[in-house]
């Protein structure tokens, strides 16, 4: 009984730590909201905090990391997730560890000439030293930049010349792309390699780190300096730098916290990449809470119900296509839930897509404890938060719920007037994760920044209860399994094809993915051309960026020569895109 009595009380006084620590954070912020500048503080501050209070606990897991992919398959064939290897492999790092690691990336940044302002681009598949490399670009007062790992040579160089980044860390995986344009990176003036079988042009990552000092740099820190450029992208196709400041980072850190309660006996079992704001900032309330994160590099269902199970994950974040094939498998017996630990998974959320109400109502009827939450947000909202429906809310299930801790939102007309409850509008939010600006690019920002406010470019409504639900998206762009196509950089492509007069991308709704890229292919005169064909000339595509139904058909345009997209979406969809996503 003395023993019981014991652990109960260290349990409790494991949560009343981890609560008045959170407590502390969430004062210490708004604070500095209602007096900017008084307070000196970056997101590295909660690395160093964690190193000294749980030195020896775990902080981060990699399971199934190495970097070998099926040598049969090229890049261009990735998924949003890489394969992993058939052999297991496990990787875990303490608290302690992670921010030696970052000291030491760090160190070596200062020693190439590294300064405060300098801009170091990031491109890794997941993997155990990556959020320590973000971590050590953070502590020189220099910007990381992470990179889509999916790019092609070609945006590689236009995202690096972008963001104006003077040092470039990559792995295995990116020899091939980054010695394509490696004659054309003129501002980059060091590589750094990370992996075996190092190319001659770049050092080695892993062997100078182990040289360098483990102590933090004296470099100083303050809140509203720059601290990372993400990207994203706009109706051409090409990216927008995205410029934010380590305050945004830290208001993503306790967004997050509030929103999901994690506490220091939570697992976050993390699968997205990485360089997605999505994946990071959900971690971000790991790291405010000071528990343990796992990587899984793969999305098979059997592997994520195996990494729940023996990692003890509390913490799941799953998109719509996951979530449809785990509960595939679960219906034709592949997984039996008997044989997993899962009594302690107690949160699944959703997000980077809408979500079918139907989908949640089948979660649930599996696994009717879970807690149910999405999220809503765009890189320049620093990421998922925004809008938040809390795990209160399921009864809402199909609504994005309501302005995030820390957030506030609206919806307006075309000429920025408040509408009415139920009319709809484009959604607008204000707060403290909103960018700083696109890097390099004001005529952009004037467009998507108006008095504080952002403007998303998604349509939208609310109910009577004031949620609010998408209908539409204003961006000609298509959200295919979370992830962002840009029609122009297809219909370019397609362009190419000596049969094809014009043609035009659009998004349709789509079970699993939420929605596919189609292809309406108008033909030149006389010309003869099949679906396979077309289907053939596309490999040369990444499969992302793929169209999944080809339409041959004419392609209408306005007396200005511009595609009319809504018409073909009226046509081939019938309504709303994001509602017809939203309301089944």
């Amino acid at each position: 009984m003395i023993k019981l009595i014991c652990f109960y009380a260290v349990c409790c006084y494991k949560h009343m730590v981890a609560f008045y620590m959170n407590l502390l954070m969430n004062v210490r912020f708004t604070i500095y909201g209602q007096r900017k500048g008084v307070r000196k503080m970056a997101i590295t501050d909660f690395l160093e905090k964690n190193a000294k209070l749980y030195p020896s606990e775990i902080s981060l897991v990699e399971i199934n990391p190495a970097n070998q992919p099926d040598h049969t398959v090229t890049w261009r064939e990735y998924n949003l997730i890489e394969t992993s290897p058939t052999e297991k492999y496990r990787r875990e790092m303490t608290w302690k560890e992670f921010d030696i690691k970052a000291n030491r990336f760090a160190n070596l940044l200062l020693t190439r000439g590294i300064k405060k302002g300098d801009k170091v681009a990031i491109l890794l598949m997941n993997c155990l030293e990556w959020l320590p490399i973000y971590f050590g670009i953070l502590k020189t007062g220099a910007l990381a930049v992470p990179m889509n790992y999916r790019y092609t040579a070609e945006e590689i160089k236009y995202c690096i010349e972008l963001a104006e980044a003077d040092t470039l860390i990559f792995g295995p995986e990116f020899i091939g792309r980054v010695e394509q344009v490696f004659d054309h990176l003129h501002g980059v003036k060091t590589f750094f390699y990370v992996g075996e079988n190092r190319p001659t042009f770049a050092d080695s990552y892993d062997k100078l780190v182990s040289y360098c000092s483990s102590t933090a740099p004296a470099v100083e820190l303050k809140d509203d300096d720059d601290a990372a450029i993400y990207f994203s992208s706009g109706t051409t196709g090409f990216p927008k730098a995205i410029l934010h400041s380590h305050s945004a980072l830290i208001s993503s850190c306790i967004t997050e916290q509030n929103h999901h309660s994690q506490s220091r006996e939570d697992v976050f079992l993390c699968i997205p990449p990485l360089y997605h704001t999505g994946a990071k900032m959900h971690w971000f309330g790991s790291l405010l809470s000071g528990s343990r994160a796992v990587i899984l590099r793969g999305v098979k269902p059997e592997w994520v119900m195996q990494a729940v199970s023996e990692e003890k994950a509390t913490i799941v974040w799953l998109l719509v296509p996951w979530v449809q094939d785990i509960l595939d498998a679960i219906d034709r017996g592949d997984i039996k839930l008997k044989d997993y630990r899962i009594e302690q998974w107690r949160l699944m959320h959703i997000g980077a897509q809408p979500v079918p109400p139907s989908l949640i109502r089948r979660w649930k009827q599996v696994f009717e404890n879970h807690q149910y939450d999405t999220n809503y947000g765009l890189s320049e909202s620093i990421g998922p938060g925004c809008v938040h429906l809390g795990v209160e809310n399921i009864h809402k299930v199909g609504s994005i719920g309501k302005a995030g801790y820390l957030w506030e939102t609206a919806i307006v007309k075309e000429n920025g007037e408040f509408v009415a409850p139920g009319e709809v509008g484009e959604l607008i939010v204000k707060g403290p994760g909103v960018m700083k600006c696109y890097y390099n690019n004001p005529k952009a920002t004037e467009e998507i920044l108006k008095d504080g406010w952002l403007y998303t470019g998604d349509v939208a409504r609310t109910d009577e209860d004031g949620f609010i639900y998408l209908v539409d998206r204003k961006k000609d762009v298509i959200i295919s399994g979370g992830e962002n196509i840009y029609p122009v950089q297809i219909e370019d492509f397609l362009r190419a094809h000596d049969s094809i007069k014009d043609v035009a991308v659009i998004g349709l709704p789509d079970e699993r993915l939420g929605e596919i890229s189609a292809a309406i292919i108008e033909l030149k005169k006389g010309a003869a051309c099949t679906e396979e064909e077309i289907n053939e000339f596309c490999k040369e595509l990444p499969r992302y960026k793929r169209p999944r139904k080809i339409i041959f058909a004419e392609v209408p345009r306005n007396p200005t020569g511009k595609i009319e997209k809504p018409k073909l979406r009226e046509m081939y969809c019938g309504k709303r895109l994001v509602e017809a996503q939203t309301t089944k």
